[in-house]
């Protein structure tokens, strides 16, 4: 793998990482905050170490590591341009994940979130597969695999509080219609 295509995956982090300062609502750094957070900060030391040669990933993938690196890439940059297009979609910007005061004031479900009712875990789960795939390695399978499960618990817990609010029919109809983190081209029966 190259130094370059190690720097698009920082990136992807990066950008993440940026996001509360950018976009989302002020809001408190709580502990659930934190341990949602915690795989994209330890992911992200793990591409740096990687990158400085202090951890070595596994080479078993020999003679597919080109293919690996572009494919690696295509998630990177995916990611990236998905939270570019989520972005895009908000006309205000959205409350930090965990913000127990915050409650909804209309439905999102144009742009990003036409297919996806969450891009922005979706965006963040193609950068942590891409992580894994450039640096197989257990921190970056541990980093996917946590932030796997620590973003379907967030996602499932504002599905619930969505479904409890004044939108809850209008929500109830859109999750039908789209899918969590991947897109869903046609309705549930």
């Amino acid at each position: 793998m190259s130094a370059g295509v190690l720097v698009v995956h920082l990136l992807a982090f990066v950008l993440v990482g940026l996001l509360p300062l950018i976009f989302f609502v002020r809001g408190q750094f709580t502990w659930r905050w934190w341990l949602t957070g915690a795989p994209f900060f330890v992911c992200a030391v793990a591409l740096a170490a990687v990158l400085a040669d202090l951890v070595v990933p596994a080479q078993a993938a020999g003679r597919w590591r080109p293919a690996l690196d572009v494919v690696s890439v295509v998630f990177a940059v995916s990611s990236i341009a998905l939270v570019g297009f989520t972005l895009g979609t908000h006309r205000i910007p959205i409350a930090l994940w965990h913000q127990e005061q915050d409650a909804p004031r209309h439905i999102v479900t144009w742009g990003a979130y036409a297919r996806i009712r969450h891009p922005f875990y979706a965006a963040f789960l193609l950068a942590f597969l891409g992580a894994f795939i450039v640096a197989p390695h257990p921190w970056t399978l541990l980093t996917l695999a946590y932030a796997l499960v620590v973003l379907n618990l967030t996602a499932a817990r504002e599905e619930r509080r969505l479904l409890a609010s004044e939108f809850g029919r209008e929500y109830e109809g859109y999750m039908r219609r789209t899918g969590r983190f991947v897109p869903r081209w046609r309705a549930a029966a």
